[in-house]
């Protein structure tokens, strides 16, 4: 199990970023801060709407690899449980007392197959992904070994050009093997539509979407003929998900960004065209940074470069602020346009990621902060968990 860390005994500035109790302009940058309040409305809200819609939520645990923001989507959103995308991953949801875990991803190496088949051990409903027929045999032998039950997804490939098989005939082989082996139990679908998600326009991402269900409702039409019933038809993401609630196919959304927001996932407009961080979602998630140096008349240097954000979709976004810009970065260092030089030495910055996922996942800790002071402090519990 993992061990439970005494925040009491960490020193500021060296082991966390911040203390419980401390006001939130004395926070070591650079950090990750989360706007408590935000981001329990933004829980709340997809909770109330997976619930109004009929739909079950699985929140992807890989977007915050924490266990305290996990719990707080089972408790106050309805979370079923959380998706993962490696096996490491998930055994720390796991140990961290989430009781449904999917691992929404194929499971192929021996060693991750076995730590794989223990998993239920921990208490947890264990699900993954398949998307061929080989890899049936391998997790049959290990939950036969361990005496334990794997359920299996049969993964399609509905436009993201990744993982799992394009025809309904593949999917029913599958399924048929799976439902025919020691160990396993088949438990439905897996149909995450990822290449459309951050798609500027709602009618363009509608389009992907349309094709995905038409796909998914075939696979589902012909399990049925066959005596296959899917208890699980999952996929719907934060671009998407109004799509896959009302399809008449899905029933298990799985939202990740949704709760914290970024940059890049702002950018995309809504049915009306808003941006949907300007009314659907809010922004709880920002690097805090501070000004380090102010030695060019036109320029700020803040202390959050490349190792306290990921830029694979994009600079940050400075929060609520229209007279500076971030325009650039390097290991350790980022430059901040000021033409009017109004910023000074150590004032202190919120920057919205462009992308949340591998930016919480360079980072150790959440500073939740709320009304002005630290609230709480939560480990990134699966930071590095990549195997």
């Amino acid at each position: 199990m993992n061990k439970p860390v005494n925040i009491d005994q960490l020193e500021v500035g060296f082991d966390i970023p911040a203390a419980i109790g401390m006001d939130a302009s004395e926070i070591q940058t650079p950090a990750l801060v989360l706007d408590l309040d935000a981001l329990e409305r933004n829980i709340k809200k997809m909770g109330d709407y997976a619930e109004a819609h009929g739909m079950r939520h699985r929140v992807h645990g890989k977007m915050h690899k924490s266990v305290d923001v996990a719990r707080l989507q089972v408790e106050l959103g309805g979370a079923c449980g959380v998706c993962c995308q490696k096996v490491s991953e998930a055994e720390v949801f796991a140990r961290g007392g989430i009781k449904d875990v999917l691992v929404s991803n194929q499971v192929r190496d021996p060693a991750k197959i076995d730590r794989l088949a223990r998993l239920p051990k921990l208490g947890a409903r264990t699900i993954c992904c398949v998307d061929d027929i080989d890899n049936v045999a391998d997790l049959s032998e290990a939950t036969e070994r361990h005496g334990t039950q794997i359920e299996c997804l049969v993964e399609i490939d509905c436009g993201a050009g990744r993982c799992g098989v394009t025809t309904t005939a593949d999917v029913i082989a599958i399924a048929k093997a799976i439902d025919a082996a020691p160990g396993l139990k088949f438990a439905g679908i897996q149909a995450y539509q990822g290449a459309m998600q951050h798609m500027d326009l709602y009618e363009d991402r509608k389009a992907k979407i349309d094709i995905a269900v038409a796909q998914v409702k075939d696979a589902v039409d012909g399990l049925k003929a066959k005596g296959l019933d899917c208890d699980i038809v999952g996929g719907g993401g934060t671009g998407s998900y109004y799509f896959e609630s009302t399809s008449g196919v899905y029933n298990e959304l799985q939202c990740g960004s949704y709760a914290f927001m970024d940059a890049d996932y702002g950018r995309i407009l809504d049915k009306d065209g808003n941006r949907i961080d300007r009314g659907e979602w809010e922004n709880a998630f920002f690097i805090l940074t501070s000004v380090m140096s102010h030695a060019k008349a036109d320029k700020a240097i803040v202390d959050a470069g490349l190792k306290a954000q990921s830029v694979d979709s994009g600079l940050p976004v400075i929060f609520g602020r229209t007279d500076v810009e971030y325009v650039k970065c390097s290991d350790e260092h980022g430059v901040v346009a000021d033409p009017g030089g109004v910023l000074k030495v150590n004032d202190k910055l919120h920057l919205v990621p462009g992308h949340c996922d591998p930016t919480a996942n360079v980072h150790d800790w959440y500073v939740g902060v709320r009304g002005g002071k630290v609230e709480t402090l939560w480990p990134v519990s699966a930071r590095g968990k990549a195997f």
